[in-house]
């Protein structure tokens, strides 16, 4: 006969390999403490509505409390014997307090258990990553005040563009980290609803009270629908989404990073902390904390589309399948956690060369918009013929291989006779970055005010 703590109507034991497909506790273990806070304020329900008695729910709670102890303090044995977190609990609390604990169960499912389990478990990763997040907004906005004035190219196609501040570029990553965190928050507020009670998939004969254990837990309210509470791995999808975004978002700074600490750049280089050497060649400072971050980036969007791939045909209730729903979760929010870190590590410790970034701002005509733009302020000119006029004007300036600012005033004039000595005043980089003062421009004086509002706003956070 099994052994097995559902085997009641097996004869024989389960082969080998079904023991090592099935069993779970390898990672699930890691649900310890949220199993036993679930099972608390069951346990405290059954009591109240005297379901089972007053003396056996304390009896069970003072064994869940003793359990819960093992775990926190690193003593807790798990077997893999018992397949799963919700077995090696109860097993234990059989130990410590006898028969008594076969009660625990009453009115419950391990698929209704789990659900509520790994609500717990996700909503406490999401408090941490939004805590985790702020930190990184601090640096950047930090950052970001600090570089306020630093002139930098700014880029599209990877082409030089117009010039923009470092500053005004930190503050973009701040602004997508909030949309983040925001995407996080969202999640966690529709995941805040209780599934305990729904049991195996319809629910119970047993006269609880699921919303005395929601509260409990910290939950808004009960789950409404039994078959959902069960079978909803929605909480998951929603974050795992919400992490590849911000994963996607990092990956990108730390690309930038990348380009940024090579010597065909050379805006910034990382200290020992945060670069590796090369085996053969003696001369190199790898940014491999970058590079990994931009890697792992992978695992996070993985993990979202191997849950997708479980539950995309799965029918109503429960199926074992959704036990796939872990590792991934896991990796995956560990992974984030670590990429967070250590873009925030970079960011705090990368030295600025002001200098090569501002000589690397004026290259590819990048104030050719600000003349456009000087023509039609100043001469009245249409837009559109404007960028033809300046075209022009950037054509000469290659052909003669200086820059804009480097044009005389009667080689301009070759090309639009109109143009004037105060077209001087918006050629150089300075004067056009000092120029963008419209909202959410990157004049230095919009960002020192934006960094300054964000950390006013992150300073409690």
């Amino acid at each position: 006969m099994t052994s097995k703590i559902w085997g009641g109507r097996f004869k024989s034991a389960t082969d080998a390999v079904l023991e090592a497909i099935n069993v779970s506790i390898d990672f699930d273990k890691r649900l310890g403490l949220q199993d036993v806070r679930g099972s608390l304020a069951h346990v405290a329900m059954l009591g109240e509505t005297g379901i089972v008695s007053r003396d056996d729910a304390a009896k069970i709670a003072d064994g869940l409390e003793r359990v819960k102890a093992e775990i926190e303090n690193e003593r807790f044995h798990f077997s893999r014997a018992l397949e799963d977190i919700h077995m090696n609990v109860e097993s234990r609390l059989a130990e410590l307090i006898g028969p008594t604990a076969g009660r625990l169960h009453t009115a419950r499912s391990r698929n209704d258990q789990v659900a509520t389990d790994f609500r717990l478990y996700i909503r406490d990763q999401i408090d941490a990553l939004d805590v985790e997040l702020a930190d990184l907004q601090l640096a950047l906005a930090t950052r970001a005040r600090e570089e306020a004035a630093s002139v930098m190219p700014g880029f599209t196609h990877l082409q030089s563009a117009q010039p923009v501040t470092l500053g005004h570029h930190l503050l973009a990553y701040v602004e997508m980290i909030a949309r983040d965190r925001g995407r996080l928050r969202d999640a966690r507020a529709r995941l805040n609803e209780c599934p305990l009670g729904a049991a195996a998939l319809a629910g119970t004969s047993f006269p609880i009270d699921r919303a005395m254990t929601a509260r409990a837990l910290g939950f808004d309210r009960p789950t409404a629908n039994s078959l959902d509470s069960v079978s909803d791995r929605d909480f998951v999808l929603e974050t795992l989404s919400a992490a590849a975004i911000c994963a996607t978002h990092l990956s990108r700074f730390a690309e930038e990073i990348v380009l940024w600490t090579t010597p065909q750049f050379g805006f910034i280089a990382l200290s020992d902390k945060f670069t590796t050497g090369s085996s053969i060649m003696p001369q190199k400072r790898n940014p491999d904390a970058a590079e990994l971050a931009r890697g792992k980036s992978g695992r996070v969007i993985g993990a979202l589309v191997a849950l997708l791939v479980v539950m995309k045909g799965l029918p109503l209730a429960y199926s074992k399948d959704m036990q796939e729903d872990k590792e991934g979760a896991f990796d995956a929010l560990d992974t984030l956690s670590l990429c967070i870190a250590a873009i925030a590590g970079m960011v705090r410790d990368m030295r600025v060369d002001r200098a090569r970034m501002k000589v690397a701002a004026g290259v590819g005509y990048a104030t050719a918009t600000d003349l456009a733009d000087w023509l039609v302020r100043a001469l009245s000119l249409p837009f559109r013929e404007a960028h033809h006029v300046t075209g022009r004007i950037v054509a000469l300036a290659e052909a003669r291989g200086v820059g804009l600012e480097d044009l005389t005033l009667e080689e301009m004039r070759s090309v639009e006779p109109r143009i004037n000595a105060d077209v001087c005043d918006v050629l150089g980089v300075e004067k056009s970055v000092q120029s963008r003062r419209s909202f959410g421009g990157t004049a230095p004086d919009n960002v020192r005010a934006a960094a300054q509002v964000w950390l006013d706003r992150l300073k409690d956070k």
